[in-house]
């Protein structure tokens, strides 16, 4: 869940590199069909994006007509991801932050894409976390969630009170974002607004608080941990579908994220639900992250019975 692990980039690198994702639909479609799509479709991509500069697709961004700037955007902040371009590249990281200041107002789609594409800068330019944290007002919900995913990114904890302030949205995406945020960025002692979201109504907020107090050494919210390693509880919560089941199990996702929290804390006492989870769990991956998260667990045991022995 890229949302807990969500899904996700030295600090700066860790599980925040993935984008927040965004509405994903899944139609049925012939196989032939669907092979014959993605081969064309990847024919033309190579030969319109791949020989294409960044500041080409940032000029389509700023002149190119409504449905040829968002992607121009999306793109860009794509490319990002190679740490190569930057370097390639020295004078990109500004104007990107330009073409986001400049798009207040502007298609949402291009301000949320260009909104990933500053978080993803390496050497992140003078003022781009003050025109990040002035578009945390933005009336577009997804825009929102981006920039709150790009300041986690930067990671930079003067916005902690300004994520914080989002975790009071209507908006349980923009909720779940912010407490996600919270986990990458340096908390004080009373981690008071993750405590908080331990309850929120929106079982994702919860899960997203618990696995976010984990990455600061927190075992506050391990109750709700322990609810994440419950197949039973989790698919009875998560919703899914058939189609979707084939692609990306969601349950398995919550499950993973919460072995990978329960390793981080290396909290022996859930060693045996783990243990039991890597013998019979209906998904490899999560019995593949069981054994993984068992190799965390072993030491603290090994300890707590050594302790025991000379009580």
């Amino acid at each position: 869940m890229e949302k807990l692990d969500e899904r996700e980039p030295g600090p700066r690198r860790g599980p925040l590199t993935g984008a927040p994702a965004l509405a994903v639909q899944f139609f049925l479609i012939p196989l032939a069909v669907v092979g014959v799509v993605v081969l064309v479709y990847g024919g033309f991509r190579m030969l319109v994006t791949n020989e294409r500069t960044p500041e080409e697709f940032l000029n389509d961004v700023r002149t190119g007509g409504r449905e040829r700037r968002w992607p121009a955007a999306y793109e860009l902040s794509r490319m990002l991801d190679a740490p190569e371009v930057e370097a390639q590249h020295p004078g990109l990281a500004p104007a990107i932050l330009r073409a986001f200041a400049d798009s207040a107002g502007d298609d949402p789609r291009v301000r949320r894409y260009l909104a990933l594409a500053v978080g993803r800068l390496r050497n992140v330019p003078p003022g781009a976390v003050e025109e990040l944290v002035a578009g945390l007002d933005d009336p577009d919900t997804e825009t929102r969630i981006s920039i709150i995913w790009a300041l986690a990114s930067i990671g930079d904890a003067a916005v902690v009170d300004e994520i914080e302030a989002m975790y009071l949205s209507d908006d349980a995406g923009v909720r779940k974002m912010a407490v996600y945020a919270l986990g990458a960025l340096p908390l004080d002692e009373q981690a008071a607004t993750l405590r908080n979201a331990l309850d929120d109504t929106v079982p994702d907020v919860r899960w997203n608080a618990a696995v976010a107090l984990a990455r600061h050494g927190r075992s506050d919210g391990m109750t709700v941990l322990r609810r994440m390693l419950d197949r039973d509880y989790v698919q009875g919560t998560v919703s899914r579908t058939p189609d979707l089941d084939a692609q990306l199990d969601p349950v398995a996702e919550v499950m993973v994220s919460g072995l990978q929290a329960v390793g981080a804390l290396k909290a022996a006492e859930l060693r045996e639900t783990v243990a039991e989870l890597s013998r019979s769990d209906a998904s490899l991956r999560v019995r593949e992250m069981a054994l993984r998260t068992l190799e965390f667990l072993e030491p603290a045991t090994v300890e707590a019975g050594v302790a025991r022995s000379h009580g």
